[in-house]
């Protein structure tokens, strides 16, 4: 369904957020992507649509490589694509119904979206996923009344509304009480269960992921260092094993960053050698006009404390 192949971001040369990722995502399930801050697991969901650019690598979806489609191709496949963002990314001012709708966006046209004028059968649809995540009394209520674990769910809705091939999820455990969170994977579960969505969830909470998701990856430092079911997941490798692997990743970026800088130093150093010739007549020039250069500076600050103290 999903393949990602020596996929590598960075957006400072010589300095990856992603590093070689191999990854193949199943035609169902849920995926949970953990590991500490700053491991690039962001990164990798945005890299899947696009939304972030790959520096290298390729990432496979229904036969065609996303990183090569062009700007139009792109936009197709994104239609096959749900996201829900960590931000949520509602409409403000737009009412929930409406940005449940602004998920058939890709499949209207731009005039019959601006009158809001989509097929009864996607209201129909809207108002069934409204149910499905406990929100339909609020179908009218604007996106700005609601609360942070209520905005999720509407984004979940509005993801599912594409009638996605696969979804990818943000940080789900951000601006959400632990309820809103476990809530929301519940549901998810279920229907991607019943309609054979696969979803990648990005999560901070190791335990949160053991109940909810089908398969774990763990990443330290731009790179995977876990891959399984939660079963495997032992308490030796959780988040405080990933934060030390991450360390220890970044302790080797470092030191090579360090030798990298002596290297230089080293080579700089020598090219300032060459600025003192090995004669000894030659070197005794050079200290006699530091000499004189030294002794001109402090004349001409003597001479202007002499003006000085005239003018005064």
């Amino acid at each position: 369904m999903l393949s990602i192949k020596h996929l590598s971001k960075a957006y400072v040369a010589g300095r990856p957020v992603l590093s070689d990722i191999d990854l193949d995502i199943a035609a169902r399930g849920i995926t949970a992507i953990i590991g500490p801050s700053g491991t690039g697991k962001s990164t990798l969901i945005r890299c899947i649509n696009r939304l972030v650019e790959p520096t290298s690598g390729s990432i496979e979806f229904e036969g065609h490589d996303l990183t090569r489609l062009t700007r139009h191709a792109l936009r197709q496949a994104r239609r096959r694509i749900g996201m829900v963002f960590q931000e949520f990314n509602l409409v403000e001012r737009l009412t929930v119904m409406e940005n449940l709708l602004s998920g058939r966006l890709g499949y209207v046209s731009a005039w019959k979206a601006w009158r809001r004028r989509f097929p009864p059968g996607d209201v129909a649809r809207a108002f069934e996923l409204l149910d499905t995540v406990g929100l339909s009394s609020f179908a009218n209520q604007r996106a700005d009344s609601l609360s942070g674990g209520q905005r999720q769910r509407v984004g979940i809705a509005r993801a599912v509304m594409q009638e996605p091939a696969a979804a990818a999820r943000g940080r789900a455990d951000v601006l959400a009480g632990p309820q809103d969170v476990g809530g929301d994977h519940a549901a998810a579960h279920r229907h991607c269960a019943r309609a054979t969505i696969p979803v990648m969830v990005n999560m901070h909470d190791v335990e949160l992921a053991r109940r909810f998701a089908d398969r774990i990856v763990g990443m330290a430092g731009g790179r995977i260092v876990f891959d399984g079911p939660p079963a495997r997941l032992s308490d030796e490798t959780s988040e405080d094993d990933l934060w030390r692997r991450r360390l220890a990743a970044l302790t080797l970026a470092r030191e090579a960053e360090f030798d990298s800088m002596t290297d230089r130093s080293a080579g700089a150093a020598g090219s300032r050698a060459t600025l003192f010739p090995p004669d000894w007549r030659a070197r005794a020039a050079w200290i006699a006009l530091a000499a004189y250069v030294v002794y001109a500076a402090a004349q001409m600050d003597v001479s202007a404390e002499r003006v000085a103290v005239g003018i005064s």
